[in-house]
């Protein structure tokens, strides 16, 4: 049964909220690391799959797909907070009552601002580099960031939260495994799974939107694209990790939670 790694999800919960009280700096600090990692594997992921992109292949998108679960890894073991996971967590925190709802609203808020901060900083860092200039190493970014801009509103709702969905499965179901190893395979499995479907992640778009738009870019890209894209997988997102993970995980073990 999952009831351990609720636990868990309960204790790091605990644990966040201890970060945030302690200091509002260093929360945003954490959050801004997670976007950053989410950033290393974006660009391992585009640069991996423009490989494959120059040259028409259809293994463009799971070259691309496999190589970005190193970001999950980065954020399970390097630590950070992501605004997609703790949808989930806090959810599940204030229906146990170990969390009051206002103060989840907040922590999601100051979570997303913190990840749209370090995506910011990280896209900076990526255009000082000079790596992604030319037009024969962006041109898969670029790619893709314009259909993403161009989705309807509604199915990009839906592909929010079927992602959040899986990313926050990615991170909960290895919490009931022992050896790193396996977690890893798993993590990287689910972000496989999420990557190859065309779902959409609200940070990972986060931050390839600002690698994008500090590239010499196509007018298709632009910050209305942004948020036309943020704002419905955002919320997607939201549904995906309180309701089809916080809520339903609370509902289907609130008997054996509640002998406890």
């Amino acid at each position: 049964m999952e009831i351990e790694a609720l636990h868990q999800v309960e204790k790091l919960a605990e644990k966040k909220l201890a970060v945030f009280r302690q200091s509002f700096i260093r929360y945003i600090a954490r959050s801004m690391l997670a976007s950053m990692f989410i950033g290393f594997g974006v660009i391992v992921a585009f640069k991996t799959g423009n490989y494959f992109y120059t040259e028409h292949s259809p293994l463009t998108y799971p070259a691309a797909a496999i190589t970005f679960g190193a970001a999950i890894i980065l954020i399970f073991y390097g630590g950070g907070d992501l605004f997609t996971g703790n949808t989930f967590y806090f959810t599940f925190s204030a229906l146990r009552k170990k969390m009051q709802w206002l103060t989840v609203l907040r922590l999601w808020l100051f979570t997303y601002i913190g990840n749209m901060l370090g995506a910011c900083c990280f896209a900076l860092l990526i255009y000082l580099t000079g790596l992604f200039e030319d037009s024969s190493v962006n041109g898969f970014l670029l790619s893709v960031v314009a259909h993403k801009m161009q989705t309807p509103t509604s199915e990009l709702f839906f592909r929010g939260i079927l992602c959040n969905w899986l990313v926050c499965l990615a991170f909960f179901v290895p919490m009931s495994m022992k050896q790193d190893g396996s977690k890893m395979f798993a993590m990287m499995l689910f972000v496989f799974c999420f990557f190859i479907s065309g779902y959409e992640h609200s940070i990972a778009n986060m931050c390839t939107f600002a690698i994008a738009l500090v590239l010499n870019h196509p007018g298709t890209i632009s910050v209305d694209g942004v948020l036309h894209n943020l704002i419905p997988v955002t919320l997607g997102n939201i549904l995906g990790g309180s309701v089809f993970m916080g809520f339903m995980y609370y509902f289907v073990n609130k008997p054996l939670l509640d002998k406890e």
